[in-house]
């Protein structure tokens, strides 16, 4: 259910709006910090990684998408909602595991990692008012892993998925996953070949699983705060968009 909360003024929008593209575009630094920082330059990362290797992760890609769109919300009947640090905690402990084996154990985290993900981007879902449980929000939850990518020079790239939210009916829900898992799996591959570094796996799991998962809390921010901003001044999605970029564009906002 879509709570409307009080409309707010010209002064109160503009403020709301301007924090949603900051924190758009301070999101992927902390991303190229740690890859920089367990010694891996962000560019390239992927041609550390065997041509098999990348096509197995498209593929177990999409298949932990289909997955988590219907897991992580059966968890929420048993798993209260987690705080945001929280989630990034339990990733970390996965990505340390998934990394003390390289490749394999690594690969095999992959859809744990992707269903935690998804809750965690349902739980921001939930902090701003919208229910998980509506078919609509859902289809919303799985369009956030269609950002950009933390390594995506264009702040505005994150909001192209958000449309005009669909009926999730199975052939809807294969075609946004269809359209989302290659960006997904990029992403995923980056941390996946950054567990691949000698002697660091275990450690490089742990912090790029920290980072991808405040990385996708603050696009789910973005996301459903858009939407909320939006239900409560009356205003239309695909303005809201507009807005946004324009926004982005102009460099009002600092990465600070």
């Amino acid at each position: 259910m879509e709570l409307l909360g009080r409309p707010p003024d010209r002064a109160s929008f503009e403020t709301r709006l301007d924090a949603l593209v900051a924190r758009n575009a301070r999101a992927s630094g902390g991303v190229i910090e740690v890859l920089n920082l367990i010694g891996t330059q962000a560019e390239g990362l992927l041609d550390r990684l065997p041509p098999a290797a990348r096509a197995r992760i498209a593929t177990a890609t999409e298949r932990a998408l289909h997955h988590a769109a219907e897991a992580a919300h059966g968890t929420r009947a048993s798993v209260p909602d987690l705080p945001g640090w929280r989630a990034r905690l339990l990733t970390t402990a996965m990505g340390a595991a998934g990394g003390m084996g390289g490749l394999p154990t690594a690969l095999a985290e992959l859809p744990v990692t992707v269903t935690v993900l998804m809750r965690a981007i349902q739980d921001v879902a939930a902090e701003h008012g919208f229910d998980p449980a509506e078919p609509g929000v859902r289809f919303d939850s799985i369009e956030v892993f269609g950002s950009a990518g933390p390594l995506a020079a264009d702040d505005g790239a994150n909001l192209g998925l958000i449309g005009t939210r669909v009926t999730l009916t199975g052939g809807a829900l294969r075609a946004l996953i269809a359209r989302v898992a290659p960006r997904l799996a990029t992403v995923l591959g980056q941390k996946l070949a950054a567990q691949t570094v000698p002697v660091l796996g275990a450690a490089a799991g742990a912090a790029t699983n920290y980072a991808y998962t405040r990385y996708y809390q603050d696009m789910a921010h973005v996301h459903f705060g858009l939407r909320r901003l939006a239900i409560e001044a009356d205003r239309d999605m695909g303005e809201m968009v507009v807005l946004f970029r324009e926004r982005a564009g102009e460099g009002r906002v600092t990465r600070g």
